[in-house]
Formats: C-alpha cells, structure tokens, sequence
C-alpha cells in the first residue's frame, strides 16, 4: 500500500484520516490501522471504491495505493 499516495489525495481535497473515517463509518484507529496494515488489516473492495470515488482516483494510481508492496532495499537475491 501507497500510504503516501493516499494522503496526498487527502490533502488535495483537504481531508484528514477523522474525516474520511467518519465518511467510511469506520473508527478512526481502524482506518489508521488499514492505511498502516497493522496485523494484516486491510481496506475491502467496497471501502476501495469508496476512496477512489471520493478523491476521484484514476484507475492507475489506486492499483498503486492499494496493491503496491514495499520492497526491502536491504534484499538480497541468491
């Protein structure tokens, strides 16, 4: 998850993490552990569309909100 990405479009319409989860009807530690994934906590499809309509998100960006992985830059392959 692209937690960076979605606060920017947060900030781009001047939302904050309370106001989107009162919007999602969700606590607030709920969504800030979705946005963090804490123990695995995960947005569902239907809370997805919800943010993607909200901020109006292109297809594209949201694949990268809510699909990209972090990469460990300390990785190693064999």
């Amino acid at each position: 998850m692209s937690k960076a990405l979605l606060n920017s479009y947060m900030a781009k319409h001047s939302d904050t993490q309370a106001a989107l989860a009162a919007a999602m009807g969700i606590s607030l530690s709920r969504l800030n552990a979705k946005i963090n994934e804490f123990h695995s906590a995960a947005f569902t499809q239907t809370e997805m569309a919800f943010i993607i309509s909200r901020y109006t998100i292109p297809n594209d960006e949201a694949c990268r909100i809510f699909f990209d992985k972090k990469v460990s830059h300390n990785a190693t392959l064999d």
